[in-house]
């Protein structure tokens, strides 16, 4: 009698276990688990470039001030502002520039994406 209760309870825990597992299993292969799973992948794979993104650039900052020790390049007298595109002053026009050719007259009516000149 002891032996039938054994086994019979050591089925019935089995069985459970079982659903258990196959219910987990179904639930984590539905289409909103596998969105929810998808996304959070994703943020990490965000997580992960962005922190690659931010050691790159720290590494070419490095790299930048290790070339400019070598070369003996530092910053300028002028209060440490480097001499950007607004110390050179205004930039020329194009269309002066010698070599460029003038800009294509635009047509004096609007035209229209749909409007076909098709012969009817």
């Amino acid at each position: 009698m002891f032996r039938r209760a054994f086994w019979f309870t050591t089925g019935a825990a089995a069985g459970v276990w079982a659903t258990t597992k196959v219910h987990r299993k179904l639930r984590s292969l539905t289409p909103e688990s596998l969105t929810a799973r998808a996304a959070d992948r994703a943020v990490e794979t965000g997580h992960r470039l962005r922190d690659f993104a931010l050691e790159v650039r720290s590494g070419m900052a490095q790299r930048e001030e290790e070339l400019h020790d070598a070369l003996g390049l530092h910053a300028p007298a002028d209060g440490g502002r480097a001499a950007g595109p607004a110390a050179l002053g205004p930039a020329p026009d194009p269309a002066t520039l010698p070599g460029r050719r003038p800009a294509p007259a635009r047509p004096s009516h609007p035209t229209h994406p749909n409007d076909r000149k098709e012969d009817h």
